[in-house]
């Protein structure tokens, strides 16, 4: 490895300014920022599942309300069959016993090695409502790959995932890991789409076409 020599005054130089820096910490440049937060986006008179429902729609998801667990089972096996699915995928272990237990074998534990399923179905971190963001992270089960893999990307969550912005996510999932954070936290907004190729919008080159959020109210 080289080794570059650095000249005695360029030294005295960069220590007068780490000095300077440690005694003079830089002020917030907006320190009324915080204060300003629920005035810079419009206000609503929408839940906030309301609010996240109504972006992810927006940003060409599938939202679908369930009352419980039930209902959602019932709406996966209904939207199984109207789209002939070959092979569907589910990361979520927990979701996938409750299917085993209810007699329904219509998905397989989600493997690195199939690639060609049509769709899969994942859990998540949190619902971020202003944005219609959802955020997983390599704590979930594939949570690296599951989530934009696969042609249709199916999303699992529960009413206390959801948080009005992305910073209230963020602190969810301290409370949720501690110190002990994720080694990646990834942010997923609407199915994958890029212009990159003439201007031209296309959706599903780099992750899921379509993205389905089943909401479960519990």
């Amino acid at each position: 490895m080289q080794t570059f020599k650095t000249s005695k005054s360029r030294e005295n130089i960069l220590s007068n300014i780490r000095k300077g820096l440690n005694e003079m910490p830089m002020p917030i440049p907006f320190p009324e920022a915080d204060s300003l937060k629920n005035d810079i986006f419009a206000k609503s008179d929408l839940s906030i599942e309301e609010i996240f429902a109504q972006a992810f729609i927006q940003l060409g998801g599938k939202f679908v309300f369930c009352d419980n667990e039930q209902m959602l089972m019932e709406n996966i096996v209904a939207l199984n069959e109207s789209r002939g699915w070959k092979q569907l995928l589910c990361s979520d272990k927990r979701l996938l016993h409750l299917f085993q237990n209810n007699k329904l074998n219509i998905a397989e534990l989600a493997d690195p090695a199939i690639e060609k399923a049509e769709a899969c179905i994942t859990d998540c971190e949190v619902l971020v409502a202003r944005t219609g963001s959802v955020i997983f992270s390599s704590r979930q089960y594939m949570g690296r790959s599951a989530s934009i893999f696969y042609p249709v990307h199916i999303i699992i969550a529960y009413a206390n995932q959801v948080v009005a912005d992305i910073e209230d996510g963020l602190e969810l999932m301290k409370k949720r890991y501690g110190t002990e954070l994720p080694s990646m936290i990834n942010l997923n907004t609407g199915p994958s789409r890029t212009a990159d190729i003439e201007k031209t919008l296309v959706v599903g080159v780099h992750g899921p076409a379509e993205v389905f959020c089943f909401y479960i109210n519990a």
